[in-house]
């Protein structure tokens, strides 16, 4: 009796007796079996706990045990391949009408459909948060890169945790979620291996399982100094010369989709699949350029390239019969006018960006090829949107031997450029074509990339396909759509409903459609479910609504990179312009004069969706953000203290290094040189292309500013240090406010000055953003590559070293334009 008692007892204590909750929409074996399975309700995720359902006892002999099922995703849910490439050209593959041949582009269109009219946000990290959350990018804190986050909703950098990405909702559905590349929607603040991590992709508001790849704008696909895997920087080309990103991350997805295809063969996965290509630098292999350079695919220029692409177009039913060809823009120079060198020196710029394109798709070739291999492509649901944004201008009129020139106000002339001709791609440029090829490569379009209020800037090729159910293989679809399409898309095809709630918070609303209605044949010709969409960039803007689009054109030209302000009133700083798209597919005939009421009532609804969406304050300033403060842990910090080697820290304009730009600085390095002689690196951040360096060498200590790879300015001891304990100082003192300005520099040793001599400029904006902060050795490209290579560890022994940081120096107008953005951004 008392047995009975005490069961009962148990029982009523810990609910066994309570009905169970309704969370299995599909189960698999015996309820409580260890190897039973479950599909939740998927609205609310984690799912709730499910009550006990075996017998518990005071003694185990007459208990029965059971197991919680193991969550997974509705019996028959695709694996998903989402892929998305970087500033490639609505016109730049052949999948879409373009001569850079896409083989791996072109077998999806050919399983499935082409979609000739998908949109993204005009620029990367809005697109790339967009594309994730299925929110518009104003409307999850992205409306600019992460870089030039400002402190309103809309532009802060900081995707909401009720805005949680696609990887987190399939993950608590059961899916294997891994991302492979770039992720450039890591606020800038958490961006360094201290965390936190939230926001990183293992993080809780993107949540893929497994990530390898390199965090920031861009990065060296030869050595990338930001590259991760999960959160521990890493840097495997050491030792491995030839070593490529493009292929190291094929390499790392197809191990892992052959792994989980060993152990858990039934487990869906979804990866994510971003390269830095074809964003600059542009950095394919040898074998890539002589293959393509052969095709002499661009030696007519970009002009009867342009027009050849567009024949393509019409012949494969890219654009109606009826598109027009937008003008050539007079801000740009026509082929023919140009010299014999320049056109020699553009036409290797482009047959080493399309070298990275086709490079690139061939790698994500394997990546298809080995789901193929595994006999699960019939399920896996392919999406392959060829570029975030149009193609890039931000090469300027006559392309870069390196991206950092720009970004520091430099424009290298066509002689300046020509010096790197035979590298052009190696690992000893960071190269970028010229603006007219973006033109091209956007074709039949007006504009390029950063530019929202034309397709240029908006309109990328996207295929899509699901041998298993998407059954029009070759099929066209002209339905017009956005990158925030893509969630709901993705969970009707895994019969997952769009969660209400995760990890406790609730959840905003997609903001997109699902695609899905356009699969079928009859979906051809099925009337769009996106009736209205709002861009903005920049101030550039545009909204399209049931088939027309009215068109606010970019304040400044965006290959002209200046900190000049620029209007104050965005929103009445240019014209409005007007387009029938039922009559005028490629936005060749303004028509507001004619239609100004319509034109009205579109500017109207263009205000009531900023407003919905958190676009407004608008800010045309581009550069100026860049150099504004940002959120730090360490506010106002200008003291460093190391007592021996760390690496790898990004960032350093957020307090997480010593930023020495634009201010007087001292470096103190307190060392023990062996018996035998020292050398290696002190300190150092960025590399090959914008830095410096504190190093010894045979003996000798070095400092050395790198400015953009065009020159290098030394410091250099005389005698080779001796055996036993040495105080090394380098001090910098700025002469003037200004951004960039030069100063006059000291290295001294034990006291004494053993080397003074003025430097007339420095580096007005950043050091290479794709590199690190290192103390004790280099684990990127080494900044004075005819001294020392990579890691160039220190032999002897680091007791202290400390950098000492004076006030920012700028000019009023500079520091105005700097506190101006740091108010924003509070």
């Amino acid at each position: 009796m008392m047995r009975g008692l005490a069961t009962a007892c148990i029982a009523g204590l810990i609910g066994i007796a309570a009905a169970p909750v309704a969370m299995a929409q599909q189960t698999t074996g015996r309820p409580g079996a260890p190897g039973s399975t479950a599909t939740i309700d998927g609205r609310f995720l984690p799912n709730p706990p499910a009550p006990f359902q075996g017998q518990i006892s005071p003694n185990a002999v007459d208990s029965q045990p059971a197991w919680a099922p193991l969550v997974v995703p509705p019996r028959g849910a695709p694996n998903v391949l989402l892929i998305m490439t970087d500033d490639v050209g609505f016109a730049a593959p052949s999948t879409f009408g373009g001569v850079i041949p896409t083989p791996t582009l072109d077998r999806v269109a050919a399983m499935g459909l082409r979609y000739t009219a998908f949109h993204t946000t005009a620029l990367c990290s809005p697109t790339r948060a967009a594309l994730l959350t299925g929110r518009n990018h104003h409307s999850v804190g992205t409306g600019v890169v992460v870089d030039q986050a400002t402190g309103y909703p809309g532009y802060n950098s900081v995707i909401p945790r009720n805005a949680m990405a696609i990887g987190e909702m399939l993950r608590q559905n059961g899916y294997d979620t891994s991302w492979y590349g770039k992720d450039h929607n890591v606020p800038q603040w958490e961006g360094t291996q201290a965390g936190p991590f939230h926001n990183w992709p293992t993080g809780d508001v993107k949540g893929f399982n497994y990530y390898y790849g390199f965090v920031g704008d861009d990065s060296s696909q030869w050595a990338p100094g930001m590259l991760f895997r999960n959160t521990t920087p890493i840097s495997p080309q050491l030792g491995h010369p030839g070593w490529n990103l493009i292929t190291a991350m094929a390499d790392e997805a197809i191990g892992r989709i052959r792994m989980l295809h060993d152990i858990q063969p039934d487990r869906p996965f979804m990866i994510y699949y971003a390269p830095g290509a074809t964003h600059a630098p542009h950095h394919p292999t040898p074998e890539w350029i002589e293959r393509i350079s052969a095709m002499h695919l661009f030696d007519e220029g970009w002009n009867r390239l342009r027009e050849r692409i567009f024949a393509n177009q019409k012949r494969l039913g890219i654009i109606p019969q009826d598109a027009e060809l937008t003008a050539w823009p007079d801000s740009l120079a026509q082929w023919d006018s140009l010299s014999a060198e320049a056109k020699k020196l553009f036409i290797r710029q482009a047959d080493v960006y399309a070298a990275f394109l086709a490079y690139t798709d061939h790698e994500i070739g394997r990546v298809l090829q080995a789901i193929a291999d595994l006999g699960k492509l019939d399920n896996t649901l392919v999406i392959y949107i060829s570029g975030d944004n149009g193609a890039s201008p931000e090469g300027t009129v006559n392309g870069l031997f390196n991206e950092y020139a720009i970004a520091n106000g430099v424009s290298p002339s066509v002689e300046q450029n020509m010096r790197f001709y035979d590298a052009w791609g190696s690992d000893a440029t960071y190269p970028h074509y010229a603006v007219g090829w973006a033109w091209a490569f956007d074709t039949p379009y007006q504009w390029t990339k950063e530019v929202a209020s034309h397709f240029g800037g908006t309109r990328n090729g996207l295929a899509m396909a699901w041998p298993a159910r998407i059954r029009d293989a070759g099929g066209i679809r002209q339905q017009f759509h956005h990158v925030i399409d893509i969630v709901p898309t993705i969970l009707e095809a895994a019969g997952l409903p769009q969660p209400s709630v995760i990890n406790g918070i609730a959840q905003k609303p997609i903001e997109g459609v699902s695609m899905a209605y356009t699969w079928d044949r009859e979906g051809a010709n099925a009337p769009g479910q996106r009736i209205t969409q709002y861009f903005e960039m920049f101030g550039s803007r545009a909204i399209y609504h049931d088939g027309w689009i009215a068109s606010a054109p970019p304040v400044g030209t965006p290959w002209i990179i200046t900190l000049e302000p620029p209007p104050a009133d965005v929103m009445n700083s240019v014209p409005w312009e007007l387009y029938d798209l039922r009559r005028d597919w490629t936005q060749a005939n303004n028509v507001a004069a004619s239609q100004p009421d319509k034109l009205r009532d579109m500017q109207q609804r263009f205000i009531l969706e900023a407003a919905r969406y958190n676009v407004f304050p608008l800010d045309a300033s581009r550069l100026q953000r860049f150099i504004g403060e940002k959120p730090s842990f360490t506010p106002g910090r200008t003291h460093f203290t190391y007592t021996g080697p760390i690496y790898n820290i990004p960032f350093s304009d957020t307090g997480s290094a010593p930023n020495l730009l634009n201010r007087s600085y001292t470096i103190t390095a307190e060392i023990e040189v062996p018996q035998g002689g020292v050398e290696g690196v002190l300190m150092t951040d960025g590399g090959r292309f914008a830095g410096y360096s504190f190093y010894i060498l045979r003996g000798r200590p070095i400092f050395a500013w790198n400015l953009i790879g065009a020159e290098i300015v030394k410091w250099q001891g005389r005698e080779a240090l001796p055996p036993g304990r040495h105080r090394l100082e380098f001090t910098s003192a700025v002469e003037g406010p200004g951004l960039g300005r030069g100063g006059v520099g000291k290295l001294s040793v034990n006291g004494r000055v053993v080397d003074e001599q003025p430097m007339p400029h420095s580096l007005p904006i950043s050091v290479a953003w794709d590199e690190v902060f290192n103390v004790g050795q280099d684990t990127g490209t080494s900044a004075v590559p005819d001294d020392y290579q990579i890691p160039f560890t220190f032999t002897g022994r680091i007791h202290r070293l400390t950098v000492q940081l004076g006030p920012r120096n700028l000019s009023r107008a500079d520091q105005g334009q700097v506190e101006r953005t740091r108010r924003e951004r509070q």
